[in-house]
């Protein structure tokens, strides 16, 4: 019997079977932005191994993703920087302003908001572009997020020096009014619904919940020290909060209103990401340099991945 010697077809043919078999295995990537480093590790999934290192602007720091492309903001250039994640590198950037910081995409990924400190402002983004459409005025002093409500309807941005979430109207481009919270509010969230938002305040301690349409404050959740970042389940029903000076991530129960459970993570947990499916959780811890990835379901800790200095969030794609 002849020897199997393969053909070029038949060698191509294998080697597009097994790319496609390593594609299926994967799981989606988490982009964690390294402020102090200049780069973005790359985290998969699906094994929890830092599996590469994109070297981006000089201080990254917020984070998003419209499925296809990731968004970064840079506080040192004071630009939003767009990287081609399967390139491996930045393909465009366009100026935001100076020490911008959080960015989100809005759903149906035609819009993308950053939260520009110096000026007060928020900047919209074409993202099909990358032209900026407006510009922002808003009350609170040095904005830090500015996240889209589900229906794209409102912005709630969150200032490092206020007692407010300031609500913008996207469609009139203007703030149109704001929430009383407690001091220093940091992440947002909304539900899937759209219709609660959740806010997490650092010096006052808690989480406050609003309703939507009521524009007002329906709850108050007490969270650990210093809670900053918020993430949301798919099914809407429980948000997670990390606290900053606790090194912990708390769950809350969304029909109570109640922490129900809380894990221990590393030092100073900053921003958050979640699977889609919402079974495990990825907290960028600030003064570990490391990731940790958390169980939703048993909250129990999983595994600590290193990354690079002072990571600043995590963007999941």
């Amino acid at each position: 019997m002849r020897p199997f010697r393969p053909t070029r077809l038949s060698a191509l043919m294998f080697a597009v079977f097994a790319a496609c078999s390593v594609s299926a295995a994967a799981g989606p990537q988490a982009y964690v932005p390294n402020e102090k480093s200049g780069s973005v590790s790359v985290i998969d999934t699906a094994t929890d191994q830092r599996v590469g290192e994109i070297s981006v602007g000089r201080r990254p720091r917020g984070a998003a993703t419209d499925g296809k492309l990731l968004y970064l903001t840079d506080a040192e250039s004071g630009s939003l920087l767009v990287v081609d994640p399967v390139a491996g590198k930045v393909v465009r950037s366009t100026p935001l302003g100076k020490s911008p910081e959080g960015i989100s995409v809005s759903a149906d990924g035609k819009l993308l908001a950053a939260a520009v400190e110096a000026d007060n402002s928020i900047v919209l983004i074409d993202t099909a572009s990358v032209r900026e459409l407006a510009r922002i005025k808003v009350e609170g002093q040095n904005p830090e997020h500015a996240v889209f409500s589900p229906d794209g309807r409102w912005l709630y941005v969150s200032a490092e020096d206020a007692e407010q979430i300031d609500v913008i109207d996207v469609a009139l481009r203007r703030q149109v009014g704001n929430i009383p919270v407690g001091k220093r509010p940091r992440g947002i969230v909304f539900t899937p619904d759209g219709s609660r938002a959740y806010v997490a305040c650092e010096i006052a301690g808690k989480v406050y919940a609003i309703d939507v349409a009521a524009r007002k404050v329906s709850a108050v959740i007490v969270a650990g020290q210093f809670p900053n970042g918020l993430v949301v389940h798919p099914d809407g029903r429980r948000v997670f909060v990390s606290n900053g000076r606790d090194g912990t991530v708390m769950a809350i129960d969304t029909a109570s209103n109640s922490v129900v459970a809380t894990t221990p993570v590393g030092k100073r947990p900053w921003n958050m990401a979640l699977t889609p499916d919402g079974g495990k959780l990825y907290v960028a811890n600030g003064r570990s340099n490391s990731v940790s990835v958390v169980d939703t379901g048993t909250m129990k800790k999983l595994a600590d991945v290193a990354v690079g200095e002072l990571p600043w969030g995590v963007a999941l794609r």
